[in-house]
């Protein structure tokens, strides 16, 4: 797995946060002191061409940017792909039936530093999760499995990230330790607690992870951190945000 474009806090915990334009995301890189991944939704462009453009401006600043859904709408899956592929990112999103596709679409265009990740949802019962993420599957019956089945396929399929969404905060945080261990146990490096994260539980949400022996953590931060009047993303939010990370470390 390539990771060599991203920088992460003790070598254990970036943030993946949105950003209103460049400048903004350049702010927020250097108050994280680059321990960050700028997240840019697939959701809010008319073409991938379009996106593309977007995501190569940023590019050209940053080392690393994350190509997402948009509220993680399963119906973006090709979109995110497609951007990927022509930009190779560092790292993109998707759902659990559709990593496996990306991660060879991006082998093929060559793509050799982006990491694809897989979206599996709590289900109530800790070890158990929802693999049945995907545009049609979403839609029919749940498909729920133990989660070291699901992390062994998508071991299977050359997916190297779990993205745990949604997490409400810290209502799902049992099941997310156990999602952590399955992640050490069966060789997943790379962990994304994801849904309302804020200030008040990053600290623990990141901790369950790094306690449960996980190479890497990436919390996603979206809403709670922007500012609602200018759209920014605040960056006295992204200070406390990394201050409650290092507590983690201390």
């Amino acid at each position: 797995m390539q990771i060599k474009k991203f920088n992460f806090y003790k070598d254990k915990v970036a943030l993946n946060l949105l950003a209103k334009d460049l400048e903004n995301a350049k702010d927020v890189a250097k108050v994280l002191d680059g321990n960050v991944v700028i997240g840019i939704l697939s959701k809010n462009f008319n073409t991938v061409e379009e996106a593309v453009t977007y995501a190569k401006r940023f590019l050209e600043e940053l080392p690393v940017i994350s190509i997402g859904l948009g509220a993680g709408d399963p119906n973006q899956w090709k979109m995110a792909a497609e951007i990927a592929s022509e930009t190779d990112p560092g790292h993109v999103n998707q759902v659990f039936t559709t990593a496996a596709y990306t991660a060879g679409l991006l082998k093929g265009k060559e793509c050799k530093n982006t990491i694809v990740n897989a979206l599996i949802s709590p289900t109530g019962e800790v070890g158990k999760v929802k693999i049945s993420t995907g545009p049609l599957s979403s839609d029919a019956k749940e498909a729920v499995v133990d989660v070291d089945t699901a992390l062994s396929m998508l071991k299977d399929a050359g997916v190297n990230s779990i993205k745990f969404f949604h997490m409400k905060g810290t209502k799902h945080l049992e099941e997310l330790k156990e999602v952590a261990k399955a992640c050490v146990r069966v060789g997943i490096p790379l962990i994304e607690p994801t849904g309302g994260i804020e200030v008040e539980n990053i600290y623990d949400i990141v901790k369950t992870c790094v306690d449960a022996g996980c190479d890497k953590v990436i919390p996603h931060v979206y809403s709670s951190a922007i500012d609602k009047e200018t759209g920014l993303t605040d960056l006295d939010i992204v200070k406390k945000l990394y201050d409650e990370i290092k507590k983690v470390f201390e």
